[in-house]
């Protein structure tokens, strides 16, 4: 059986109460290339630090150079420090932490460190998550804090060093190197490694996000299916933006906000981003919508925008009911329908005082509206959003904070009437190329196009209802052209 070696920095580091084994210290493996043969090599790095460009990385960095078997790799050192890999298995690793909370009853706010030794934990009710952690991220030892807020979550990895161990700690340690040091050298199974990372910016808790949990687990699965290391950020993040390759934006988007921001940072990286910082301005804002479409000749409700002056001036052309917006509502807010002259006046008041600028539209009712989604001018998914009962809208805001919605049903592109399609693609082309949830009404008179929204609602079990796990991968998949696009720019720019 091939010998194992353990590279130490100092030699006090290695206990006399610890298993005898070879000691190396990393300043002699570093200097002697030709210390040992290729074959049968098989090294366990227990440097002081693992951080970039440190004795410790050079240790693992240079072994794969040598063809020499290391523990931990350069490579997982490198997944250690970022959490975007722990997103590539956390459906797997879920379910097992799921096991553990059935187990107890842990509170919220409860917080728990557990210390992995080659895969084996001190408790046995944490063996089968320290052996999978193990797999994912093989490195000797490893501290875990798990976090409980309504179910247990993973809140950070990290390795830990002898020098860090305390005098009970060591008996665990030992046991475990003892039992590892008995088996057959054995890797855990490799992971291809990602081509890309994409971040998706998200907000926990937000009320009517654009895509919920499970729409969410299905990008991290489709990215991590193409190659892409999808990580879940946060606002908190904002400053790790250029850590990635590209961005999606998968709450909701405002140009005073910090979307925005995060959408701006991206684009001026350089990066792969939807939604792009124009497509932000350009949809958010129904003013401009209105003049765009106008402008374009596309067919949408006849609209007049008032100033605070037009306040008690009614639009004579729309008649009553009459629909009034502010500019940058978005999901049925900000927008108010006036019966009579009296509503008006009331609501242009209420509206007034969150813009100088609104919209007066004609109402026009259908049982429901149109939802075409495209994606770099190519239709992806239809759905009918049927109005919330015994209302006008989609979305029904009660005084209570309360949100009721209409039904919902989603066709097959070729399902949905060519007009409807063919309107909406030719609206999205000129705002860009990103995503687009373009909402139609389809009437007599014909198609008219409402809103063009740049961050739609892609929900697991809404949207996908047709296309399934292929509208995940149609979205990666072009994120992936997207990038490769700019590198290859990138490259025809910097070529001598």
């Amino acid at each position: 059986m091939p010998s194992h070696i353990v590279l130490i920095e100092k030699p006090n580091d290695w206990r006399p109460d610890f298993p005898r084994i070879q000691i190396l210290t990393a300043g002699e493996y570093l200097a002697r290339p030709d210390l040992f043969k290729p074959r049968g090599t098989h090294l366990i790095n227990f440097c002081r630090s693992y951080r970039y460009l440190s004795s410790g990385y050079y240790c693992s960095l240079l072994a794969g150079a040598r063809h020499h078997k290391i523990l931990p790799s350069v490579h997982t050192l490198t997944a250690l420090s970022r959490k975007t890999l722990y997103s590539l298995d956390l459906e797997n690793l879920d379910r097992t932490l799921q096991k553990i909370h059935a187990q107890g009853q842990p509170s919220d706010g409860e917080s728990l460190e557990l210390n992995i030794y080659f895969g084996q934990a001190e408790e046995v009710r944490m063996q089968g998550l320290a052996r999978q952690i193990f797999e994912l991220l093989p490195c000797p030892i490893l501290k875990v804090s798990l976090h409980h807020e309504r179910r247990w979550g993973i809140a950070s990895i990290q390795p830990v060093h002898l020098h860090q161990l305390s005098n009970l700690q060591h008996e665990s340690f030992t046991h475990a190197l003892e039992s590892y040091l008995s088996k057959p050298w054995r890797l855990p199974k490799s992971r291809r490694a990602a081509r890309f990372d994409l971040a998706i910016l998200h907000e926990p808790g937000e009320k009517k996000p654009p895509s919920n949990a499970g729409a969410l687990r299905k990008f991290v699965q489709a990215g991590k299916k193409l190659g892409v290391a999808v990580e879940l950020i946060q606002k908190k993040d904002f400053n790790r933006v250029t850590e990635f390759d590209a961005l999606f934006l998968r709450t909701t988007t405002a140009i005073d906000h910090y979307t925005y921001r995060f959408a701006r940072k991206a684009h001026f990286e350089g990066m792969a981003v939807i939604d792009d910082p124009d497509s932000i301005i350009r949809c958010t804002n129904k003013v401009y919508l209105a003049e765009l479409l106008a402008g374009q000749q596309i067919s949408h409700p006849r609209t007049v925008i008032l100033q605070k002056r037009d306040r008690k001036k009614l639009p004579q052309p729309l008649g009553f009911p009459i629909v009034l917006k502010i500019p940058d509502g978005s999901f049925s807010k900000g927008v108010l329908k006036a019966n009579d002259e009296n509503e008006f006046t009331q609501v242009c008041a209420q509206l007034f005082k969150a813009s100088d600028l609104i919209l007066a539209q004609e109402f026009i009712y259908t049982p429901f509206d149109w939802r075409i989604g495209i994606l770099n001018h190519e239709p992806l998914y239809a759905c009918r959003y049927f109005m919330s009962r015994r209302h006008w809208q989609i979305v029904k805001y009660q005084r209570s904070g309360r949100i009721e919605e209409g039904g919902f049903e989603t066709l097959a592109i070729e399902q949905a009437p060519k007009t409807v399609v063919d309107t909406a693609v030719l609206a999205a082309q000129h705002i860009g190329d990103g995503l687009y949830g373009v909402d139609l009404k389809q009437t007599e008179r014909g198609v008219f196009v409402i809103e063009i929204n740049d961050n739609p609602n892609i929900d697991s079990g809404i949207e996908d209802k047709v296309l399934g796990e292929s509208l995940y991968r149609q979205i990666m998949a072009d994120f992936i052209r997207r990038i490769d696009n700019r590198r290859e720019g990138d490259a025809y720019f910097t070529s001598p």
